[in-house]
């Protein structure tokens, strides 16, 4: 049950990002992808930052800004010149590839297996994605498929990185502190690379706060609290509800019609993205171990001492986890 419950809980967050698309084409100006994606990441961060009111330190200065990067200056960045440059199947069919690039960086970077059944499934996901929204008159700009395909490996990599490096902190905190990187990574090149954006009218201003503060702040946050729960290809496999939710929301708000074909399509990504968890789950001990054993390499650095039994509670410890059991008096 506390599986399931944590995968809803993350699947909500590619739910969200479902609206991306029809928020960025219907609502903002077309062309500032770099302007678009700083304002989306940088004001939520910074408040973020403010409620939880905790600062990286040491070493996770650099982590923090190798993940800020990868998940939302070079993702967000190629994910809207995508956006701009290529219809919604399109783009989407290319990012749905990123499940399947987790699968070997995950393999590359926290030794976890590649399951066969796994690829099949990721595979079936992007054929799904394809015929859920891919049609026959699409346009293939060679910039923006270029565009899409970075943004997935950028993604695929934050992905398993953000699994591999977990600070001791909250999933809200984590994700403060990527966002307001990442934000920062972007400040520089939006200012010098692209004109200043037009006056905003008050639509522009709700679809930004919509992006930044449901659409990252919030939808990150439990993205990430997943990541520090499960599998990351069994996370990433998750990001196929958001095509199903985007086609859901032009049926809704923009009274496009759909194919059979395309219900097609959405079937067998539900079946794919179900597949994926069933084939991406460790058994409950294994999962276990691992957790302990990750966690464990993440607290031996800290000094023992300084470490209070709350706080070791926080991360899922006790002191015997780190320093094993206490020996039996005979």
């Amino acid at each position: 049950m506390t599986r399931n419950f944590d995968l809803l809980l993350t699947a909500l967050a590619p739910a969200i990002w479902g609206s991306t698309y029809l928020v960025t084409t219907e609502l903002l100006p077309d062309g500032y992808p770099l302007t678009v994606a700083m304002l989306r990441a940088l004001p939520a961060g910074l408040i973020l930052l403010a409620i939880v009111r905790q600062l990286p330190h040491g070493h996770w200065w650099a982590r923090v800004f190798v993940l800020g990067a990868l998940n939302f200056s070079i993702f967000w960045w190629m994910l809207f010149v995508a956006a701009y440059r290529l219809p919604g199947g399109v783009a989407a069919t290319v990012g749905a590839i990123q499940p399947l690039i987790v699968l070997f960086v995950a393999r590359a970077l926290l030794g976890s297996p590649v399951r066969f059944l796994a690829v099949v499934a990721a595979s079936a996901g992007i054929a799904g994605v394809a015929l859920l929204i891919l049609t026959p008159e699409a346009a293939l700009d060679p910039v923006g498929i270029a565009a899409g395909l970075t943004g997935a490996v950028a993604m695929a990599f934050g992905t398993v990185l953000a699994r591999r490096w977990q600070p001791p902190v909250s999933p809200l905190t984590f994700t403060a502190w990527q966002l307001t990187a990442g934000g920062l990574v972007l400040l520089p090149l939006a200012m010098l690379v692209e004109p200043a954006l037009p006056s905003l009218s008050a639509s522009n201003w709700m679809a930004l706060a919509w992006l930044g503060l449901i659409g990252a702040a919030a939808s990150y946050g439990l993205w990430f609290r997943g990541l520090a729960r499960l599998e990351p290809a069994a996370v990433s496999m998750l990001g196929m509800v958001s095509p199903l939710v985007a086609v859901a929301l032009g049926w809704l708000w923009l009274q496009q019609s759909l194919t059979a074909l395309q219900i097609l399509g959405g079937s067998i990504v539900l079946a794919s993205v179900w597949a994926g968890q069933i084939t991406n789950r460790l058994s409950p001990g294994r999962v276990k171990e691992a957790d302990t054993n990750h966690r464990r390499k993440r607290t031996t650095s800290i000094d023992l001492d300084a470490l209070s039994d709350h706080r070791l509670n926080d991360l899922g410890l006790s002191r015997s986890d780190i320093i094993g059991p206490t020996p039996t008096t005979r």
